[in-house]
């Protein structure tokens, strides 16, 4: 992968790099060493060792000589190096485990020709060449099973690395910051007043871990400030593909598209934009109040609102090519996000919350687009109930996470399953508010008469058999009978 760059970063990128001292472990410098085996034994030891020393990329630098730093030039040339008959940078990739992205870049300085090779750090597993693990101890390339001690912190940090943290884009101007970011919008959404001075403005979202210090000069551009304040997430390669889709079906199916649109914004700029989009997109009906006929959505929309929020922040960043989604029917309204929740979704309404983006959802909190305390979904199903709409359904469909929201349908039109998940999320609601399912409180929910109160009996005994309920105590009598959740 021979990429490109400014050819004035690249020069201030190996200014920096040739001040390094040479024991650095996730520096390494050559001057024609072009061995195939070699280079990927290094791409190795450097990514781990990016990691262990908490930098965000690791680099080899060819045409620099190594015990002075001395810029010399090279004649190596990656483009043109094969392995047997595949090229370096296909050889590389197809030997490397898991696959990291590195680039080779040439630049000229004073006359002389270096190449420098730029690689990822290392994330969530080691990297290895050939199924071996390399590391740097010192300046000298090691296996990393020979040094126990090592990869046993290697994969505690391994473990701790956040998405949050890593860089979406390196070595930006103030200028360039503040033409990629929205920064008024962060101190607007802070309900705080916009610093004077570039200075003021870096300073606070340096704290926040939106930026941070590049070591070849300028910032770097975090992942937590890209996905958040990006005017444009197309101009973050990385994240390009984490712009969220709305798309609107005829129907109830996906044979036919009325509109597709995509959220290029960051998510907390954007979020508001967002949901009026989603809303603009969402069936309305007609009803009279006082005499007045007024328009209103089918599906709630603090419900709506709540969903979408969660499918941005419990995502699962690592899932490449694939972003949140939100699905328009003429009956339902589908929310789908990458990554398989942390949660049985049995238990969204009352486990307390945890979150794979940790630094992301305290963020969307201080910004009030979203809470921490774990009632999000406790809201979601309030707001049904309160309209009398189908019971929401939350499934896992292979690696992803979905939510459905279902239009108004009459109880007689229900199927068994719709009864038992209504009854179940009824006697959850009902628990975390510690109260109790009863008879009386679902026929409020369905909007079902008392004289039908027997036909509630039969969709209750129907949740009992399924084991989606159980009684709060099975010595009650037949009308002081109470109901909790078969969890509980």
């Amino acid at each position: 992968m021979t990429g490109s760059h400014d050819p004035e970063y690249l020069s201030g990128l190996v200014q920096e790099l040739v001040k390094l001292p040479s024991e650095t472990e996730w520096a390494e410098f050559k001057l024609n060493n072009d061995d195939p085996h070699e280079i990927g034994e290094y791409i190795s030891a450097l990514s781990n060792s990016a990691a262990l020393n908490d930098k965000a990329f690791a680099y080899l630098l060819w045409g620099i000589e190594d015990a002075t730093h001395e810029i010399i030039g090279t004649t190596f040339e990656p483009s043109l190096t094969r392995k047997g008959n595949e090229p370096l940078e296909t050889w590389l990739l197809r030997l490397l485990s898991p696959r990291i992205d590195f680039k080779f870049h040439e630049v000229t300085i004073d006359g002389c020709k270096i190449v420098l090779l730029k690689i990822d750090r290392a994330s969530r597993h080691p990297v290895a060449f050939n199924r071996t693990e390399y590391l740097r101890v010192g300046e000298c390339k090691r296996k990393l099973v020979d040094f126990p001690e090592k990869e046993r912190a290697l994969w505690r940090i391994l473990n701790q690395v956040r998405f949050e943290d890593i860089v979406a884009a390196e070595r930006q101007s103030p200028d360039q910051i503040l033409s990629k970011l929205e920064c008024p919008a962060y101190f607007d959404l802070l309900e705080i007043p916009l610093p004077d001075g570039h200075s003021a403005i870096l300073d606070a979202l340096e704290k926040d871990r939106l930026i941070a210090p590049c070591e070849a000069g300028g910032f770097n551009i975090t992942n937590l400030g890209a996905i958040l304040f990006a005017r444009r997430l197309s101009d973050f390669p990385s994240l390009r593909r984490k712009a969220v889709r709305v798309i609107q079906y005829r129907g109830a199916g996906r044979t036919e598209t009325i509109r597709e649109q995509e959220s290029d914004r960051g998510y907390a700029c954007g979020f508001e934009g967002l949901i009026d989009s989603v809303n603009g997109l969402l069936p309305t009906k007609e009803v009279i109040d006082a005499a007045l006929r007024r328009v209103v959505p089918v599906f709630p929309e603090p419900a709506v609102r709540e969903l979408v929020a969660n499918a941005l922040i419990h995502q699962d960043f690592h899932v490449s090519g694939a972003g949140p989604m939100v699905e328009i029917f003429d009956d339902r309204i589908e929310i789908t996000n990458p990554g398989e929740p942390l949660v049985d979704t049995r238990r969204f309404i009352d486990t307390p919350p945890r979150s794979r983006n940790e630094t992301l959802a305290s963020m969307m909190r201080r910004f009030r687009i979203c809470e921490e305390r774990g009632s999000g979904i406790d809201k979601v199903i309030s707001q049904i109930e309160y309209y009398q709409l189908p019971a929401p359904l939350f499934e896992v469909p292979a690696g992803f996470t979905r939510a459905v929201l279902f239009a108004h349908r009459p109880i007689s039109r229900m199927d068994k399953v719709d009864r038992i998940r209504a009854c179940y999320l009824h006697a959850c609601l009902k628990h975390v508010m510690r109260e109790h399912l009863t008879n009386a409180s679902l026929r409020l929910r369905f909007g079902v008469e008392e004289r039908n109160k027997a036909a509630i009996s039969r969709y209750i005994r129907e949740a009992v058999t399924a084991g989606a309920i159980k009684p709060f105590d099975e010595h009650a009598g037949r009308k002081m009978m109470k109901y909790v959740p078969f969890w509980a």
